[in-house]
């Protein structure tokens, strides 16, 4: 391996990427467990506490939630972290800091601070090898404290309960939507998942949960009791209610615990409003003892960024990105296009990793398509396009296969006409993959991005 210098940015990677990864490998072939998360941050001075925290779980939209709540806060002058996952096209995405993705200079220097402790505790051998996900998530913490993090608002990775992540004690949680997921680690049922995400619930904080399924509801509202919580749900306590739309914004009126707020989002989807009644519901809690909080509500949902969801990359015809990666989020993402947009046929691009319900996906993706593409990403977990083209046979649709995503999105122009909608989904994986090629082939015709550091690995 080669030394991680100040100029070695590329070896930082090698070397944080080299050591389990379940965003990559089998989910059966890593222990999850928090005994080496929190002997790791012991021997790096508990660099987690340095901050306050909220923290954000869930199946669907707690990336979009966690990005909406940061971005409000950075807008109320508030140095603010923000941590999440996986990216979209560089690794330094999951760690920002005021709406900006670490610098390749300052992802070196933290992996350079901390590989001595890494490689101490993995050569203990107490508690099994560090991985990926727990070394990024002990960066970005470590990273935090370094630039004076006021708040930081970190997003599980998988779960809850034995998420890396779970080592904060939040000044309020949030979980979005619970569906079936990641089911080969959480549990086959609906209760099942909801009790690994309600694992982030800490005794006697407050809970901001999205409408959630009746069977969730009751895990949370248990586990909420047990823990002596306060929950807030959306729809019941607190409440929006639509205004003007278009494929790039929506507006709402939000009626809070606190107060009410006419805002805007430039994301799109009923989903991302739910997603921001969760968010303005855990800024109301920390706004409790902060009033400026309160009044970068507006500004700051109106400013947030989050890419790869629901995104416009094209026009006449329209290329649109987004990351739904199960039946729930295909479901809705049907929905959503049909509401938004205008357009005669849609034709869908289709990739997902081996590890969804890839039945589930083709059901719910051969409804509402004209036509479909399937293929497969670069991405090591990614289900074989014949697999995927196999589920939507089974469903009257017969699907044209692609050896990779910009052979699918090139053929998914060439038969497409102006007034028609291509929708490149299955993961975010070819969501990033389709932005890649978008850039290249129509870079004179479009922006797909609005942060102005978004290339490299």
């Amino acid at each position: 391996m080669a030394e991680i210098t100040q100029e070695s940015y590329q070896a930082a990677v090698d070397w944080v990427l080299s050591f389990a990864d379940y965003e990559r490998l089998s989910r059966s072939a890593v222990v999850f467990d928090l005994v080496r998360m929190e002997a790791l941050l012991d021997r790096l001075g508990d660099p987690h506490v340095a901050a306050r925290s909220v923290h954000v779980a869930g199946t669907k939209g707690k990336g979009s939630t966690s990005a909406m709540i940061a971005s409000v806060l950075a807008a109320a002058g508030y140095r603010t972290g923000l941590y999440t996952s996986p990216h979209l096209l560089t690794i330094r995405e999951r760690i920002q800091f005021d709406g900006q993705p670490i610098s390749e200079e300052d992802f070196t220097s933290v992996v350079r601070s901390i590989k001595p402790d890494v490689e101490a505790l993995n050569q203990l051998g107490r508690y099994g090898e560090l991985t990926t996900f727990e070394i990024l998530t002990a960066m970005a913490f470590v990273y935090f404290r370094q630039n004076g993090a006021d708040f930081q608002v970190m997003e599980v990775g998988l779960g809850g309960r034995l998420d890396a992540t779970n080592v904060v004690e939040p000044e309020v949680c949030a979980i979005t939507p619970i569906s079936l997921d990641h089911t080969e680690v959480l549990g086959n049922t609906i209760a099942q998942i909801a009790g690994e995400k309600a694992g982030i619930v800490k005794p006697n904080t407050i809970v901001i949960s999205a409408p959630q399924p009746p069977e969730a509801a009751a895990v949370i509202e248990e586990a909420c009791r047990e823990r002596g919580s306060r929950l807030i749900t959306v729809g019941k306590d607190i409440a929006w209610y639509r205004g003007r739309f278009s494929d790039s914004e929506q507006s709402f009126r939000f009626k809070g615990v606190r107060s009410e707020y006419d805002l805007s989002i430039p994301l799109v989807g009923e989903h991302q409003i739910d997603n921001a009644a969760v968010a303005v519901g855990c800024l109301e809690v920390l706004a409790a003892t902060r009033p400026d909080i309160s009044r970068a509500i507006p500004e700051g949902l109106s400013q947030v960024c989050w890419p790869g969801r629901l995104q416009v990359l094209h026009r006449d015809p329209l290329f649109v990105v987004d990351g739904a990666h199960n039946a729930y989020s295909v479901r809705k993402l049907g929905e959503a296009l049909k509401h938004y947009f205008r357009f005669e046929h849609l034709i869908l691009l289709v990739g997902v990793s081996g590890d969804k319900n890839v039945a589930g996906i083709g059901a719910e993706a051969s409804r509402i398509a004209s036509r479909v593409i399937v293929t497969r990403s670069r991405h090591p977990r990614a289900a074989d396009a014949h697999v995927l083209a196999a589920e939507f046979s089974k469903h009257g649709c017969v699907p044209e296969i692609a050896e990779d995503t910009p052979s699918a999105a090139a053929l998914a122009f060439a038969g497409a006409k102006a007034p028609d909608l291509i929708c490149a989904t299955g993961s975010l994986f070819i969501v990033s993959e389709a932005m890649e090629y978008f850039s290249a082939q129509h870079a004179d015709r479009s922006r797909p991005f609005s942060r102005s550091d978004q290339v490299g690995i």
